[in-house]
């Protein structure tokens, strides 16, 4: 322990001591990317915290709207350093990477710093314009030769140097000839408004340039019948697990691609698209377009952007995703253009996904991917004929977005935040096979109870339902709102319906321990009818309620209480 920590306060020191020998200039030209942030504000708010517990941190926008928080600037070999023992020691975020200073546009932190000095500034007009590689005439003639695409490609390089703000259409008129001559100047040759052979060349690599280091080659995977160009300079081939073929990260970028391909039909197509929209590399924010034949996938969030193009041709399904951390917009999206024009299909697939075996594999895996899990769940039951729900307010608190059964956005439509119940509205109405009936008699002690819940969490498909007894009318301290129940319940099952031997509701389940304790194994509490009816009147919606006693089978019960229970999950 006293050896890491010595490490990284040398680490603390060394940038400061750098930098008093050697300027910025002097080879101190790359920095540790640990995050990026969707708004100004939001950037410099982060900034100002990590600056105080970090040195060396500066800001950057990065184009797009997003803005990076970085440390440095570093020579290579010490950047590495950084990034190595900080994240072994948990400082920066698994995914920070190492990024060149060209990579960042205006430094908005520290407030006030100097602008970075370009690591590729652009060459000041020589005192005397540069003999050209060939005349007037023969540069005319040359570029005659060129084909459409060629002639679109320049005047997207010309736009993305910021000379031109014209159509893309392949015709050299007046806008495209007063750009070529701006970039001529500014790349000291004589603006003569015709671009050489030599000077094509030199805009198309200054363009390309930000693709340097991606190792961009051509792959050829028969068995997933996929060629294509693929950055292996970043990425190399990991494995096939149906339907994907995975190329994971060799480095410091946290990259990855994956190639699409399975036989299937426009069923299956569907169902893949779905299926893709639950995966962790693909974020929810984003552009989402299904066709007949094809679907589109984009997904954004502050640590990554993932992109899917997926085609159905002749029986088989292809395609390929992207995923590339955020804040890189520029070379993303050069990437992402070069793969997709590149994308060929070759004969066959990979083979068809097979269903795991029971009892194998992880449900929160898909072919190796992880899926995208919610950040709690617990349980809630239907009160109304529209898809009401009751449940209890910590599986509700603070969440990005909440879901029933991981499938339908619900929306809090009333919180008792002193008895700690929520009720939820569905956007779209639900047809519940069971709504809760609230029996207004008072239950006896010892009654036999059972409350259904998704004590896993939604690690299974469907409510476990666990039978118990009343054991005393109040809480510990006397609360008459609550219900003492003789009854092992999990975390999951707050919210649960706690029912009687009918399958009445006498209450609902919630944490029921005073805060910071826990309860005894076996030890639960109910919110009982009355506080719970209360809620559901201030909340706009009448309970149905019922007097009728009951003796049910276990089984007919507990298909009743779970018939009306549902999973709530909090998203981030």
């Amino acid at each position: 322990m006293r050896f890491v920590t010595a490490l990284v306060l040398l680490l603390l020191l060394a940038p400061a001591l750098l930098r008093a020998q050697t300027g910025p200039g002097d080879g101190a030209t790359v920095f540790v990317q640990i995050e990026a942030q969707p708004s100004l504000a939001e950037a410099r708010a982060r900034a100002r915290a990590i600056a105080a517990r970090l040195p060396d941190v500066n800001g950057f926008a990065l184009g797009g709207g997003w803005y990076a928080i970085a440390l440095g600037p570093y020579r290579e070999d010490e950047a590495a350093r950084v990034l190595r023992v900080y994240r072994a020691e948990g400082v920066i975020a698994r995914d920070s990477y190492i990024a060149q200073a060209a990579d960042y546009g205006q430094r908005f932190w520290p407030v006030g710093a100097a602008p970075l000095p370009s690591a590729t500034p652009l060459p000041e007009p020589a005192a005397t314009p540069a003999a050209p590689d060939e005349t007037l005439r023969e540069a005319r003639a040359s570029e005659a030769r060129l084909s459409r695409e060629e002639r679109a490609a320049l005047q997207v390089a010309l736009e993305w140097a910021g000379v031109y703000r014209g159509a893309i259409d392949a015709a050299f008129g007046q806008g495209t000839r007063a750009a070529m001559a701006e970039w001529q100047r500014r790349n000291g040759f004589e603006a003569t408004g015709v671009l050489t052979t030599r000077q094509r060349a030199e805009l198309l690599r200054q363009y390309n340039a930000v693709l340097d280091g991606l190792g961009l080659k051509t792959v050829r995977d028969a068995e997933a019948g996929i060629e294509m160009v693929l950055p292996l300079g970043i990425v190399a081939f990991d494995r096939h697990e149906p339907p994907f073929a995975h190329y994971t990260a060799t480095g410091d970028l946290p990259a990855r691609v994956l190639l699409i391909s399975q036989p299937g039909d426009r069923v299956t197509l569907s169902a893949l698209y779905d299926i893709l929209q639950s995966l962790e590399i693909v974020p929810e924010e984003g552009e989402r377009n299904l066709g007949p034949d094809s679907f589109t996938l984009t997904g954004a969030n502050a640590r990554l952007v993932s992109h899917t193009r997926a085609w159905l041709e002749n029986g088989e399904i292809k395609g390929f995703t992207l995923v590339w951390p955020a804040g890189d917009e520029e070379r993303r999206t050069r990437l992402l253009a070069a793969m997709e024009q590149s994308f060929a299909r070759l004969p066959g697939t990979l083979p068809p996904v097979a269903a795991p075996a029971a009892g194998t594999g992880r449900r929160d895996l898909v072919s190796g991917l992880e899926l995208r899990r919610p950040r709690l769940s617990r349980s809630g039951f239907f009160v109304d004929p529209h898809g009401a729900v009751l449940t209890t307010l910590e599986a509700v608190r603070g969440c990005g977005r909440i879901t029933l059964d991981e499938t339908y956005r619900a929306d809090i439509a009333h919180v008792d935040e002193r008895l700690g119940i929520a009720i939820l509205r569905p956007r779209e109405p639900l047809a519940p096979m069971e709504v809760a009936r609230f029996q207004e008699a008072a239950p006896p002690r010892l009654a036999r109870v059972a409350v259904a819940g998704y004590s896993y969490e939604g690690l299974l498909d469907a409510p476990s339902v666990t039978f118990g007894q009343v054991e005393e009318i109040g809480g510990l301290a006397g609360e008459a709102h609550l219900t003492r129940l003789a009854l092992a319940a999990r975390p999951g099952d707050r919210g649960g319906p706690v029912v009687d031997a009918g399958g009445a509701v006498l209450g609902m389940l919630v944490p029921g321990a005073p805060e910071g304790r826990s309860l005894p194994e076996g030890v639960s509490f109910a919110a009982s009818n009355g506080a719970l009816q209360e809620v559901l009147v201030r909340g706009g919606i009448a309970p149905q309620t019922t007097r009728a006693a009951g003796d049910l089978s276990a089984e007919t019960l507990s298909d009743r209480a779970a018939a009306m229970t549902v999973l709530v999950s909090c998203w981030e």
